[in-house]
């Protein structure tokens, strides 16, 4: 389960997060970035900001359609390449996406979040998201080179929702879905 998941919204997402590292740079630490604060939007709004399915990785959890956008490997990636362009191992802001699609909220956690990790390299977030409760539970063995998804009740767990707190947010989730069903959304 996982919540609706907006191309246009992660690019906004994303270009908010580029244009504080002045428009350039690696993708893992992007990736890394933006899973920190969709997982402290959950805690905070009960809602991520990207909303697509985590999954376990050698190098931590991350976003997993916003990876295959980065590896071109993703339905959206032509719209993706309107503004993110990818070289070796950096990605590059080429146009300003706009942030109509995000919340104030939004940009001033994406913000913090940037600001607080900004003297940690990528690898010193990788050990920071190997920390993580969600990471630990689905990737036991730091030795395997795979990916496994990670339940979306392990992630309200390790973000401090139980109880009715998670269960507001399973139900929240469950007419989303209900929603989309009615209306034919995708």
């Amino acid at each position: 389960m996982v919540f609706r998941f907006s191309t246009k919204k992660t690019v906004q997402a994303v270009g908010v997060l580029l244009r504080l590292a002045r428009g350039r740079t690696g993708y893992l630490r992007l990736l890394k970035l933006l899973y920190i604060a969709d997982r402290e939007s959950l805690r905070a709004a009960r809602r991520p900001i990207v909303g697509t399915r985590p999954v376990a990785m050698k190098n931590g959890p991350l976003d997993s359609e916003v990876y295959n956008l980065i590896k071109g490997e993703h339905l959206d990636e032509p719209f993706w390449s309107e503004y993110v362009r990818k070289e070796g191992y950096e990605v590059e802001l080429t146009k300003d996406p706009g942030r109509s699609e995000l919340s104030a909220a939004e940009v001033r956690l994406l913000t913090e979040t940037f600001e607080r990790y900004a003297s940690l390299g990528e690898w010193d977030l990788v050990e920071v998201t190997h920390g993580f409760a969600e990471w630990i539970k689905n990737y036991p063995n730091e030795a395997a080179d795979t990916s496994r998804t990670i339940p979306f009740d392990d992630l309200l767990e390790a973000v401090g929702l139980h109880g009715e707190d998670k269960q507001a947010v399973l139900d929240d989730l469950a007419e989303e879905a209900r929603m989309d069903c009615l209306f034919s959304r995708s």
